[in-house]
């Protein structure tokens, strides 16, 4: 793979595949909707091992992060994205994060655009994000610097200016160094509501760029349960919602791929380790 491009068209879809982005042509047609809850009995534990091990502040967020970046190894049909009616596979994977620069109301938002091995554990995305997030802090990032130029050109150009970069990046001809910084291209997107101490939104997917899906996990809240001796027992949860484009693979191997995530999620010990084996998209 030329790590250069940000992909590569897909010839062998079946034929239902290659034409579904001509039927639904926008990612608003294309969304579907999820909502699922994680008994966070062993991830607590999970974190609270991490942090024993030094990594101050690892939390479900990280967890997130890796469990998708290890669903892609194994699942590299998620990894696709929608360019001129055309399907592709992408060359790496980049996930978008906006964060506060501060926990304040009045603090400005930030984007951050991780790039992820394809074999990374639990360590490596605390390592990157972390990286990320006090790289954010101390200084501008290269994100920041491009809305800001935007934000210089007046109203009528900048819609002409933004019209533009839809028709070049229809036809594949946004240079990569942009696509790169961009918040709307990318593997996928996240978003921690639960900083918040809210329930998770389902959020929107960007007409404008490629993510094909988006995550958002709410606060943990806990729950009175009758077990079926009858007794009462308090458990706590977390609630997440996906927003995910149909058109990249069909509803069984979502589903697939959904059901290897939560499994991840209820089990995160296995993100210490690199996965035996990374999966190819097909050619």
């Amino acid at each position: 793979m030329n790590p250069k491009k940000e992909g590569r068209r897909i010839k062998t879809l079946p034929p239902i595949s290659r034409v579904s982005p001509y039927i639904m042509k926008r990612r608003q047609d294309a969304s579907n909707k999820l909502s699922d809850t994680l008994d966070v009995s062993n991830a607590d534990e999970y974190i609270f091992k991490k942090r024993q091990e030094g990594l101050k502040g690892f939390g479900m967020l990280h967890i997130f992060i890796a469990a998708y970046v290890r669903i892609i190894s194994q699942r590299p049909a998620l990894n696709r994205f929608i360019r001129g009616q055309k399907i592709y596979s992408r060359n790496c994977i980049e996930i978008m994060l906006t964060i506060k620069k501060e926990m304040k109301i009045e603090s400005p938002d930030t984007v951050l655009k991780l790039f992820f091995p394809k074999d990374a554990t639990s360590d490596d995305v605390y390592r990157i994000l972390t990286d990320a997030i006090e790289e954010s802090r101390k200084a501008e990032s290269e994100f920041d610097g491009l809305a800001k130029a935007l934000n210089y050109i007046p109203g009528l150009f900048l819609k002409f200016t933004v019209w533009l970069l839809n028709l070049l990046d229809y036809f594949g001809l946004v240079p990569r160094a942009l696509t790169k910084l961009s918040p709307f291209h990318g593997s996928f997107a996240i978003t921690s509501m639960g900083s918040l101490g809210i329930p998770p939104v389902y959020h929107h997917l960007y007409d404008f760029g490629n993510i094909p899906v988006f995550c958002a996990f709410g606060a943990k809240y806990t729950k009175n349960e009758l077990e079926l001796d009858g007794t009462i027992t308090q458990n706590k949860y977390v609630q997440y919602t996906f927003t995910t484009d149909e058109r990249i693979c069909d509803g069984h191997y979502f589903a697939a791929a959904l059901k290897l995530f939560k499994s991840i999620l209820k089990n995160p010990e296995c993100l210490d380790n690199p996965p035996e084996t990374v999966y190819e998209d097909i050619p």
